[in-house]
């Protein structure tokens, strides 16, 4: 028997990589069927004593639906200021996506060779003062390579943004081999041609893996009730308590709402207050839809 993490999976088999390093093509174990489960990639599997099959699936710390895949320790939010130019909005409901997860997040602003300097640190300051670690880089000129390197350092990673951010090019940018070792892997591990896309965890030469898959280049807000969303604002977290009035919600401007005195006092963004407003006035509706399925 031996252990490892589920680095492909495609046409119903599974990759898995042990610690020594080698890759065994697996299937599922037939009571996994049973039981309504599926190996993703990312899960930390046993293997049976001949190394053909998957026998237990360890307790995952977290799973995506889109794109199928576990255990991701962070995301790496890209950004840019120019072309495409920065949707904060679209950020910020990326990061609500990613603390409902419990996972953490880090924001890197690409591009930064060709971008405003000022645009770039008012960026920067915003998610710096919401409580995130923010990485500034330009994949064209290598900067912040070194710094994105360590922040993925033995962790498993994935990179989120909209399409033309750069996300593949930071890829290349902190492996230069990865192009041919994916390559490489691929003929060692694959049984003829597959033309699918697929999720696959690509090994990082100074430890960890990161993510290689599109599926997080577009997201949609996740199903809460409105007045959960505050509790996945990070800023918001220290005033709540300090609200006046009870179940405050922190959208009108109601006196003793300690929220918005943050706002007013420079202490929460803006752009992150009104993506808070955006995303409460979307969900609103979400309880009556509830009530209409049976589900309260």
């Amino acid at each position: 028997m031996a252990d490892g993490i589920i680095v492909k999976g495609i046409g119903g088999f599974y990759y898995v990589r042990t610690a020594g390093g080698e890759i065994y093509e697996t299937h599922a174990a037939g009571r996994f069927r049973k039981e309504g489960m599926t190996p993703l990639v990312g899960d930390r599997v046993v293997l049976t004593e001949n190394c053909d099959a998957i026998s237990d699936i360890l307790e995952r710390k977290c799973s995506f639906v889109r794109p199928p895949v576990a255990n991701i320790d962070q995301m790496i939010v890209v950004l840019c200021v120019t072309s495409p130019k920065v949707d904060l909005n679209l950020a910020d409901k990326f990061l609500l996506y990613i603390e409902t997860k419990n996972v953490d997040a880090v924001i890197c602003i690409n591009k930064s060779d060709i971008a405003d300097k000022n645009e770039v640190e008012k960026i920067k300051e915003i998610y710096e003062k919401s409580g995130y670690k923010v990485i500034v880089t330009s994949a064209e000129k290598g900067l912040g390579a070194e710094n994105l390197r360590e922040t993925l350092k033995g962790k498993i990673s994935a990179f989120a943004g909209n399409s033309g951010v750069g996300k593949s090019s930071l890829l290349n940018l902190i492996e230069k081999d990865f192009a041919l070792s994916t390559g490489e892997v691929s003929k060692k591990i694959l049984r003829g041609k597959h033309t699918t896309r697929h999720v696959e965890l690509l090994e990082l030469s100074f430890g960890g893996y990161v993510l290689d898959t599109p599926g997080f280049g577009k997201i949609n807000l996740p199903l809460m009730e409105a007045e959960n969303v505050q509790l996945y604002f990070r800023e918001f977290k220290k005033y709540i308590p300090d609200c006046r009035h009870r179940g405050c919600m922190h959208t009108k401007d109601t006196e003793g709402c300690a929220v918005l005195e943050a706002v007013e006092n420079g202490k929460i963004a803006p752009s992150r207050y009104e993506s808070y407003l955006s995303f409460c006035e979307e969900l609103k509706d979400y309880r009556q839809w509830k009530n209409k399925k049976g589900l309260v």
